[in-house]
């Protein structure tokens, strides 16, 4: 059963945004993730020096891309950030802000969390046959994101009906295909812009890289290129997988119950490599969505501590979680909470 949902005054010294920690942790795990994958460009096919830069780099840019989920949340505490989180990773990784933002947002909506209006949600607890399919989809999202940006967009300029289905169906970050974007005139201009924007920067990378940078060096930065943006896909992959129980019935449900539906993972460190920026701590998350990402430990714990009930969505980790969508699948029973 829903616990009745915690009283937001509890929490209302942790709703603070603090840019200065936003802008060092993104310039810091950006910064190192580019390093890496420089280091990994750089380095011959195979070497031991190229393997770690490459882990490095899908670690530490996996942190700097959850960044737009902060974002999302806090668009109007972070003066110009969503500008150069584009121009640091979304544009290179064909990963636009305008794909994600209202987005998300759709997810937490109590009216739309759980059916088919949520971009976020299908029934994986029903079919481990979908989480399979879910998971070897990011084997091909990056070839499917060069399509849409580097050879769709560019149609859409000049041929409005390809653009209006290009928002509808080509921009949002969404695992559910019944889900739809509505073409606001706002929302076009938005991803006509950013999207000009975005071709433009590849254009000048491309040019760049066939006069300045070796034939073998440029095509190993590609291959790493997507080799990276699956690994990035995979690890948001699972970390979705853990987020809830996807147990929803396919129609609106309350807030408590939606949150009942949610998990939170402590973990232990390793577990901010994948979940970063506190995301593991999905439940407290959803109870309470404006809480900052760097005190959502403590907003967890002190839910724990005064709410009787919260601790009913802690789970015990990442394996836990997997085994207990398959588990529920192959049993037809549920697994203990």
């Amino acid at each position: 059963m829903a616990q009745p949902l915690p009283s937001a005054a509890l929490l209302a010294d942790l709703y603070k945004v603090r840019p200065a920690i936003y802008w060092v942790d993104f310039l810091a795990s950006a910064g190192t993730g580019w390093a890496a994958f420089a280091i990994g460009a750089l380095s011959p096919w195979g070497s031991f020096s190229g393997l770690v830069a490459i882990i490095i780099a899908v670690f530490a840019l996996n942190r700097a891309v959850a960044f737009t989920h902060e974002i999302s949340h806090h668009r109007r505490g972070l003066t110009g950030f969503e500008a150069a989180w584009n121009a640091v990773v979304g544009f290179p990784l064909l990963l636009p802000t305008f794909i994600y933002g209202q987005v998300h947002l759709d997810h937490h909506r109590t009216a739309m969390y759980g059916t088919n209006a949520d971009p976020s949600y299908l029934p994986f607890a029903r079919s481990s046959w979908t989480v399979t399919a879910y998971l070897l989809h990011t084997l091909i999202a990056p070839a499917f994101l060069a399509l849409r940006f580097m050879l769709l967009a560019p149609i859409g300029f000049v041929s409005g009906r390809v653009e209006i289905w290009l928002i509808e169906r080509a921009s949002a970050i969404a695992f559910n295909p019944a889900y739809r974007r509505k073409a606001t005139p706002g929302l076009v201009r938005l991803a006509r812009r950013d999207s000009a924007l975005l071709l433009a920067m590849w254009a000048v990378l491309i040019a760049f890289g066939l006069v300045a940078i070796d034939t073998g060096v440029l095509i190993r930065a590609a291959t790493l290129w997507y080799v990276v943006m699956v690994a990035i896909g995979f690890l948001e992959a699972i970390r979705t997988l853990t987020e809830h129980a996807y147990e929803s019935p396919g129609v609106p449900i309350d807030k408590p119950a939606q949150i009942a539906d949610s998990n939170d993972i402590p973990g232990r460190f390793w577990t901010e490599l994948w979940a970063p920026l506190g995301l593991h701590y999905h439940a407290t998350h959803h109870a309470f969505p404006g809480v900052p990402y760097y005190a959502l430990p403590r907003a967890y714990r002190r839910l724990l501590a005064s709410t009787p009930g919260h601790g009913r969505m802690t789970r015990p980790g990442l394996l836990w979680a997997l085994r207990r969508l398959y588990g529920k699948d192959n049993r037809g029973d549920d697994a203990p909470r």
